[in-house]
């Protein structure tokens, strides 16, 4: 661990954005350039004292997931990202197919939306980025390792994954993941990583086989989802995708339905914030 460079690279990263790049508002008194430390704690979800330690260089070494959590709130570029693992005495993680961070232009937009849930995905089903809102109706989804990353892994092999579902939608939820996959499995044939991944669940799950070998394909664009949350019980919302042109990354934005009480339990949610949030073990939404 090199600490005093680790200590400097991450001070003069905080310095180096604006509040207005990830979402902020700069506010009258702001005094010095860039972010406060705290602002980078509130957007990594750790403590401030625990950020100054580090830009002083008296922090033990950090894990590789919070070295994770540090890139996005500071909005590092692939290159950036595995200096910052470097320092810190960490390998890099490895890329996933094509891209595995959420792109600049995505990371931009998802400080932009403000109260309304929304995570970027790759076409793969991994979660690259969330924003608060996301993470507090839904759980922090980008801690996976392996095979666990990809949701339709997760859903077919955890059962604890559908408690946040209502038995009814279940079969349905299900059809979108496969005929999903299909599509992206399609577009990229012959790569290494689709092939794994379907392969794998192939072997582990007969529900999954059954499914693919139905060979439905639907690309996700939209969808109506209720999602069971913790704090506030059963959230119906709207589910907008934008992808990018080449397919590659989603955007996934969660509007409340008309005519329910999802705004209002999304408004309580913001209130009630990370510190009571109670996420079962298998908690995803996609």
């Amino acid at each position: 661990m090199q600490r005093d460079d680790l200590a400097d690279f991450l001070r003069r990263r905080r310095l180096a954005i604006q509040p207005a790049d990830v979402g902020l508002a700069e506010g009258p008194r702001r005094r010095t350039a860039g972010l406060r430390r705290e602002e980078v704690a509130m957007l990594a979800g750790m403590s401030t004292d625990y950020v100054v330690r580090l830009e002083q260089g008296r922090s033990a070494q950090p894990s590789a997931q919070i070295l994770t959590a540090l890139a996005r709130a500071l909005r590092l570029s692939d290159d950036e990202r595995d200096h910052l693992f470097h320092l810190a005495g960490h390998q890099p993680p490895p890329s996933v197919g094509a891209e595995a961070h959420a792109r600049a232009g995505l990371l931009r937009m998802l400080d932009l939306l403000g109260d309304a849930p929304a995570h970027v995905m790759s076409d793969l089903g991994e979660t690259l980025a969330q924003n608060r809102m996301s993470t507090l109706l839904i759980g922090e989804q980008s801690r996976f390792r392996g095979d666990a990353r990809f949701h339709a892994y997760r859903w077919f092999t955890d059962p604890d994954m559908r408690a946040h579902r209502p038995p009814d939608d279940v079969e349905h939820h299900s059809k979108v993941i496969v005929a999903d996959l299909r599509a992206t499995a399609a577009r990229r044939h012959g790569d290494a990583d689709v092939e794994r991944l379907v392969g794998r669940l192939r072997a582990v799950s007969p529900e999954f086989a059954r499914r693919w070998d139905e060979h439905e394909v639907k690309v996700r664009r939209g969808d109506r989802k209720r999602i069971y949350n913790p704090q506030v019980g059963l959230v119906e919302v709207d589910c907008e995708t934008l992808m990018t042109p080449d397919q590659s990354q989603l955007l996934l934005v969660l509007t409340p339905t008309p005519g329910t009480d999802a705004a209002e339990k999304l408004a309580l949610l913001a209130v009630v914030g990370l510190q009571q949030f109670a996420e079962p073990r298998g908690g995803d939404f996609a």
